[in-house]
């Protein structure tokens, strides 16, 4: 095996390559935190896998959710306050049908 400027043995290989990294001492490594105290570090290979409490598909499916009460509050408050009409109006198919006329210009 080929050495680095330190006299250590690099691997050539993958399989040789994967096997220095599961060497306990190729993976934990002392170092000093601010106390000036040794400590050993994890490395990512030793954390345990994450368990998620609140998975992905429903944190999409709520922030879905969140985005379509967010237009509507915000479709209530511009019709209703800014546009001097109901706050409520907004939710009927009717005031959306002439909305469309008037921007269609149709009658």
């Amino acid at each position: 095996m080929p050495t680095n400027p330190t006299g250590q043995k690099q691997p050539t290989t993958r399989k040789q390559s994967k096997n220095t990294l599961e060497d306990p001492k190729a993976i934990k490594k002392e170092t000093k935190d601010k106390h000036g105290s040794n400590k050993k570090v994890r490395s990512n290979k030793e954390k345990p896998p994450r368990r998620r409490i609140f998975p992905i598909w429903l944190r999409l499916i709520v922030i879905t959710i969140l985005c379509a009460v967010a237009l509507i509050v915000g479709l209530m408050v511009g019709y209703g306050v800014l546009g001097d009409g109901q706050p409520l109006d907004v939710l009927k198919l009717e005031t959306w049908e002439h909305i469309w006329n008037i921007a269609t210009k149709t009658e």
